[in-house]
């Protein structure tokens, strides 16, 4: 048997909203607002716990240190960590927003990951995004590859890949931008890469496009695989603030929903027809049924398509609700069984839905046996980590308190329990030094 196991980002003890992500609509329009960090976790916790409750296999990826002290001194800044911290709050505060993002909650953008029923070697593939288009996303790689291979450390088994080399060639987004289709998860499938300019091209649109054909293709190949697609995604998407595919694209095995402005080639489906054969479903919104502002307000298309013992869930923002025309739109996709809304408006606030929040890793059951356990969702870790975030995650966080040595001291304690309760080991830059 294969299950597609969703691995969710916890969210940090300093969720904040920093206004930083290029083209990110939300994100930009609630900077500098005071943030509440424990229920931002809890939100994406209750989450977890009631898919898995139906069911679904659900991991947790652990959150990354914020601020980032490794790279703050890289900038110059010097003396203990209180020190650094202290200078560049009140020296560069540009530079401690940048390097306090919140933004590695969102574990669609950890990695591209191909199961072992698509690559040649048969092993699960990893390759960490580099996420270079973004300054505050391009420290993540490091650290996101110590937590895959603590969860997926079987070698015989799984395969990880070094982020692609730095630079305007291999800007790559990670799962964002990849989606995969199969008949069923155990089956071959194909899988879809969407990109949205090449290496060297760099015409004006209102946002720099963030994936590059050139990084698709060197995903593909390292992963082994006999059947990607590489797509457009619609320059008039990514004007409007579609920044990644998973703004305006999802799918499931064999089914595809989309914008009808997500990709730019008219031939696209052909095109995946082609390469899937029989049985590709597709369905498409159109722009009279849902704008393209709307789309994107209501984020309906960052959503997460599951199934549940057989039925096909959607599971989306409690924030389709405010838009009756999305609602309808997609409660009359007949191959949807179920709408699942969920309040993750902590994260919807930074500009990030259930889709964001989720690491899609399909495994077979000799895989997933193999996979760290502790990182498992059950009842008992759910418990526990409630417990945890509510005994160490401030209510609320303003943006003058990323400056606050405390709040440093309280995170780093936080996270060292966390290491224990998930059984990784030394995967932060402050346990590594000690």
């Amino acid at each position: 048997m294969t299950v597609e196991a969703n691995f969710d980002g916890l969210v940090g003890p300093t969720h904040n909203y920093g206004g930083l992500g290029s083209g990110n609509i939300a994100s930009i329009t609630n900077a500098q607002a005071i943030s509440n960090p424990r229920q931002a976790a809890l939100q994406g916790l209750a989450k977890s716990k009631a898919l898995a409750d139906r069911g679904l296999v659900q991991g947790i990826l652990p959150p990354h240190e914020r601020p980032y002290i490794p790279k703050l001194r890289q900038e110059g800044i010097g003396g203990s960590d209180e020190q650094v911290l202290f200078q560049a709050a009140n020296r560069s505060p540009h530079l401690l927003q940048t390097y306090s993002s919140a933004a590695a909650m969102w574990t669609a953008n950890a990695a591209t990951v191909s199961p072992s029923a698509d690559t040649a070697d048969g092993k699960v593939h990893f390759t960490p995004a580099n996420l270079v288009a973004q300054p505050h996303r391009a420290i993540e790689a490091p650290v996101t590859s110590r937590i895959l291979r603590a969860i997926f450390s079987d070698e015989a088994r799984f395969q990880h890949h070094l982020p692609l080399p730095v630079g305007t060639n291999f800007t790559d987004e990670g799962a964002a931008n990849h989606t995969r289709l199969a008949r069923s998860h155990g089956e071959p499938g194909i899988e879809l890469f969407v990109w949205g300019r090449r290496a060297h091209d760099f015409t004006a649109d209102p946002y720099l496009p963030r994936q590059t054909y050139e990084a698709s293709v060197e995903v593909a190949r390292l992963h082994g695989l006999t059947s990607p697609v590489f797509v457009r995604q619609h320059p008039a998407a990514i004007a409007a603030g579609v920044f990644h595919n998973d703004v305006i694209a999802v799918g499931d095995r064999d089914l595809l929903l989309h914008h009808e402005l997500a990709f730019a080639d008219p031939n696209v489906i052909e095109q995946l027809r082609a390469a899937f054969g029989n049985g590709l479903i597709v369905r498409t919104i159109t722009q009279e049924q849902v704008p393209l502002s709307d789309a994107i307000g209501s984020y309906v298309f960052n959503s997460q398509l599951v199934d549940v013992k057989g039925r096909r869930v959607l599971v989306a923002p409690d924030d389709i609700d405010d838009y009756p025309n999305v609602r309808e739109a997609v409660e009359r996709i007949e191959e949807i069984d179920e709408i699942l809304t969920f309040n993750l408006r902590q994260s919807m606030r930074n500009g990030g839905g259930p889709a964001c929040l989720r690491l899609r890793v399909v495994l077979t059951d000799e895989e997933l046996e193999s996979v760290n356990r502790a990182c498992l969702l059950s009842d008992e870790r759910y418990d526990e980590l409630t417990a945890w975030v509510n005994r160490h995650y401030r209510e609320t966080l303003r943006p003058e308190d990323l400056g606050d040595p405390a709040l440093l001291g309280e995170s780093r304690a936080a996270l060292a329990e966390l290491t224990d309760i998930l059984n990784l080991g030394n995967i932060y830059d402050f346990q590594r030094r000690e």
